[in-house]
């Protein structure tokens, strides 16, 4: 008599296969090799749907050069570009019961995603870009830019609360009280280039945050 075959794991909603964290986190340089299965996209589509959990590795073997590709094309940075892959993945596995086998393709709902993901993306550094704007602005003679909305200076705030003191309050004088870098050295008694130092590191930390606060707004 044979054995019966054991049946195909599957992951809580929402929870992703231990077994994909690796690889789906590692650059694309450093990724195992995966071999696609046998089975064709409708299969692997209908497994994905229904939480078997080879069906995440398989997907990710087959569409994820795509995924990675249509982020590096819009993003231009190879890093970025292997977070949204990332970001792509996790969130499709973690949406999964929104998907309709019946309705579209797995690499269609994978695509469409990707897109949402390179818009937020980008997003983010449009709002950096305009804080860093605005810091700018506040180290010249020319009038501050207005482009920083009043939600994105409570998102400010509250970060900046996140801050040690000293760099919280050289972020303070320089957003909120439009001082310059010398002016700001001047105030606290801080060596110019450590005011600059503190202002560039804050704001890779308001970059992250961004990001962090649009992806997990999807």
């Amino acid at each position: 008599m044979l054995a019966e075959s054991p049946a195909p794991s599957r992951a809580a909603p929402g929870a992703l296969p231990r077994s994909t964290d690796v690889a789906i986190a590692r650059p694309e340089a450093e990724r195992p090799h995966t071999d696609v299965t046998d089975r064709d996209d409708a299969d692997v589509a209908r497994a994905f749907r229904a939480g078997d959990e080879t069906a995440i590795a398989d997907a990710y073997a087959r569409w994820s050069g795509i995924v990675h590709s249509l982020a590096l094309r819009a993003l231009g940075v190879r890093a970025d570009a292997e977070d949204v892959t990332q970001s792509v993945f996790i969130s499709a596995w973690q949406g999964r019961a929104n998907f309709d086998p019946e309705r579209a393709p797995l690499v269609a709902w994978l695509i469409g995603i990707t897109r949402r993901r390179i818009a937020d993306a980008l997003e983010a550094r449009s709002r950096i870009r305009r804080l860093e704007q605005s810091l700018t602005d506040a180290n010249s003679t020319e009038p501050p830019s207005d482009e920083v909305d009043v939600a994105e200076r409570l998102m400010i705030a509250a970060e900046l609360g996140r801050l040690e003191p000293v760099p919280r309050r050289v972020m303070a004088l320089a957003f909120y009280g439009d001082m310059t870098h010398s002016e700001i050295a001047d105030s606290t008694g801080l060596p110019l280039g450590t005011v600059k130092s503190h202002i560039r590191r804050s704001l890779g930390r308001l970059r992250t945050r961004l990001e962090v606060d649009d992806d997990s707004s999807r």
